[in-house]
């Protein structure tokens, strides 16, 4: 079966910001990356620092998003949100910025379906610890779909929550399956405590800071 292209239908996203920036997070940390954030999102974590995406945004055609990711003449690209999974059309965008030679990234929340995301996507999935508020969602048959060259990542806000990734990580091998990225809550866990952990139990995990809230003020958006 063809794929469709972002010209063939008129169909609409509802984008809450597209900007160019140093990529904070994930192992393309540092590196200059266009940023496609899209509206909505049906978890709210305790932690969540882009609550602006819960409803704010404006319908914008495929071929604008994509016009528009073209004129920063980087071919990193990361979607993100919000959760992007909760718009279908974000599989033909990635899939039509993979078809024009973009590196495509999916930031998503790990509580919906991933099996139909285009296989040249690198998928970055949370999965969502107790102190989240909602890790009751977690979609577990999402671990049998990642690639190796998926990332997982752990956003911890505690000695408990670091426990249980430790459970989690071990119970379904998933540094065998992909890379596992461990992230400190900001401002919440300390860094040098996650560290200190992480060597203490020998983990094979990156460990991850937010490039960006150092770089500029945590509260700027478009960063």
């Amino acid at each position: 079966m063809s794929r469709k292209t972002e010209k063939d239908s008129g169909q609409k996203l509802r984008v809450n910001e597209i900007y160019y920036s140093i990529q904070g997070e994930s192992s393309n940390t540092g590196f200059p990356c266009v940023f496609v954030r899209l509206t909505y999102c049906n978890l709210r974590c305790t932690y969540c620092d882009t609550e602006y995406a819960f409803f704010e945004g404006s319908d914008m055609e495929l071929i604008e998003i994509i016009e528009q990711v073209a004129s920063y003449k980087c071919k990193l690209v990361e979607i993100t949100g919000g959760e992007p999974l909760i718009q279908e059309n974000v599989h033909t965008l990635m899939a039509a910025l993979c078809d024009k030679g973009y590196h495509v990234m999916l930031e998503t929340a790990g509580h919906l379906d991933i099996a139909p995301v285009d296989r040249r996507v690198k998928i970055i999935m949370d999965i969502k610890c107790p102190s989240s508020g909602e890790s009751e969602k977690n979609r577990w048959e999402n671990i049998n779909l990642l690639k190796t060259d998926d990332e997982v990542k752990f956003v911890i806000g505690d000695r408990s929550d670091f426990d249980w990734a430790c459970h989690v990580l071990h119970r379904h091998d998933l540094s065998d399956k992909c890379h596992v990225i461990f992230s400190p809550v900001f401002q919440k866990m300390s860094n040098l405590e996650l560290a200190n952990l992480i060597l203490e139990h020998n983990l094979p995990v990156r460990m991850q800071l937010q490039l960006h809230k150092y770089i500029w003020s945590p509260e700027k958006r478009g960063v």
